[in-house]
């Protein structure tokens, strides 16, 4: 099975195609570069270096958001594109979800932690737990959401200290940066950030996700794919502001 995956919710966009869980190629374009600019070669690159045709493909796997309401667009609008062009399915991945499988198999509590501005972060609290029979489940603490660096905080304290022994707590994403100093304030359990080559949206990780997500049936037909921003644009939100 082939799937094409395609990450544009970040700045920096990225493609993959993976081959029964193997990643055949990856293509990660230059950070902060308008995506409607370099998303398209990216994939085409990517058919190109993984000596596959578009055909070939059983579906393509899209980032769905939360993240840049314009990148996600022109992720979502690319995507649908190609499945309509090539009568194959899309699979919508929560971005935060793709973002903790940077960290399959880890055993440790994984929080990825987007900017999303006006004082909030989009995250959510994910771990992998080892089943007896060497399987892996994706466990969900807390999915995808927008709330403020000391509420995840607060929540994460209250989640470690149910735990006589609780895992460490790996921290990902672009809001790392801005939030470290509050982080390490605020922390009553060891925590470790993530390094660099691990810290992103990965296109790679998003086809990871969507093969997992195909085989439980979760598909959906290029014409109703659409991103999951968590919270109305800016343009909305003064919209609903000067009507009231």
């Amino acid at each position: 099975m082939k799937i094409l995956a395609i990450e544009s919710s970040g700045a920096q966009a990225s493609a993959a195609i993976l081959e029964d869980g193997k990643i055949l190629a990856l293509e990660q374009g230059p950070f902060k570069v308008t995506h409607s600019e370099t998303l398209m070669p990216l994939v085409s690159r990517t058919f190109m270096v993984a000596g596959v045709r578009k055909e070939e493909i059983d579906a393509i796997a899209v980032s769905g958001g939360p993240g840049s309401f314009t990148g996600l667009r022109i992720g979502s609008a690319t995507a649908k594109g190609l499945g309509m062009a090539l009568k194959k399915p899309l699979i919508h991945v929560p971005t935060l979800h793709a973002m903790a499988y940077n960290f399959l198999g880890s055993g440790n509590i994984i929080v990825p932690i987007m900017d999303a501005r006006r004082d909030q972060v989009y995250t959510g609290v994910f771990t992998f737990v080892i089943r007896p029979d060497q399987m892996i489940d994706f466990s969900i603490f807390k999915d995808s959401c927008a709330i403020s660096i000391t509420e995840l905080m607060e929540y994460l304290n209250e989640l470690t200290s149910l735990d006589g022994n609780p895992p460490l707590v790996v921290f990902l994403g672009d809001g790392v940066e801005k939030y470290e100093n509050t982080i390490d304030e605020l922390a009553d359990f060891n925590y470790a950030l993530a390094p660099d080559e691990l810290n992103l949206q990965r296109a790679d990780s998003v086809g990871i996700v969507g093969m997992v997500y195909y085989f439980e049936g979760l598909i959906t037909d290029p014409d109703e794919e659409a991103p999951d921003y968590l919270r109305p644009s800016q343009a909305e939100r003064e919209a609903a502001e000067k009507k009231q």
